[in-house]
C-alpha cells in the first residue's frame, strides 16, 4: 500500500504529513464540505445504506467521463487544498524551519506542485503499481489498469522530482531512502 507505507515512512522519521487521499474522504464524509454538493450533483445512486458516499459508485459515474470527472475534481479539490493548507500553517507555527509532508497521488497533473519548495516522487514498476492498487482498493486488473491510464506516467513524473523513492524494493530499503530525503531536506 504505497500511500500507508509513505505515510509510515514520513512518521518514521519524524515528519508530520497528510494525506490528500484521507482529507479527499473526510470532506465526502456526511457533514463533509464536499458531501451535499457531491450527493446533490452525482444523486442518490452514489449513496450507500447509511447515507454515506459510495466511493465506488461515485467512481463508476465518473470513470471515462472526463466532463463528470472534472465537475467531482472541482467540488472536492478545493476543500482538500483547504484542508492542506490549514495543516500546513499549523505545522510552519509550531516548527518554523521544520519539514512537512503532503502525499497526493497527482500534484503534478493538477499543477498543485508548484504550491511546494521540494517535490518527491514516489515509484515502483507498472505491475507493482497495478498489484497494489488492486490489494488497496479490492480492484480487478482491468479496474487498475484504467486508474492508471487517467494518470501521468511515473516516468514523466520523475522529470518534475527534485527526489525520488524508489519503492520496488522492501521496506527496509525504502525507509532507508525515506531518511535519506528527510536528512537532505532538514538542511536545507
Amino acid at each position: 500500500m504505497r500511500e500507508e507505507l509513505r505515510g509510515r515512512n514520513a512518521r518514521g522519521v519524524g515528519l508530520p504529513g497528510a494525506a490528500a487521499d484521507r482529507l479527499g474522504h473526510e470532506v465526502l464524509l456526511p457533514g463533509g464540505e464536499a458531501y451535499a454538493a457531491v450527493a446533490r450533483e452525482f444523486g442518490s445512486s452514489v449513496l450507500g445504506e447509511s447515507g454515506e458516499i459510495d466511493r465506488r459508485a461515485l467512481a463508476a459515474q465518473v470513470f471515462g467521463k472526463p466532463e463528470r470527472l472534472e465537475l467531482l475534481n472541482s467540488l472536492v479539490h478545493p476543500p482538500v487544498l483547504r484542508r492542506e493548507e490549514e495543516w500546513l500553517a499549523q505545522v510552519a507555527a509550531e516548527n518554523p524551519s521544520g519539514v512537512a509532508v503532503v502525499e497526493a497521488a497527482i500534484l503534478i497533473e493538477t499543477g498543485s506542485y508548484k504550491r511546494f519548495d521540494k517535490l518527491i516522487v514516489v515509484s515502483c514498476g507498472r505491475e507493482q503499481q497495478v498489484q497494489r492498487f488492486m490489494k488497496r482498493e479490492g480492484a480487478s486488473r482491468e479496474e487498475a489498469l484504467a486508474r492508471l491510464s487517467r494518470q501521468m506516467p511515473v516516468e514523466e513524473k520523475l522529470k518534475f522530482a527534485d527526489f525520488v523513492i524508489d519503492t520496488s524494493g522492501t521496506k527496509e530499503e525504502t525507509a532507508r531512502q525515506a531518511r535519506a530525503v528527510y536528512e537532505l531536506l532538514r538542511r536545507t
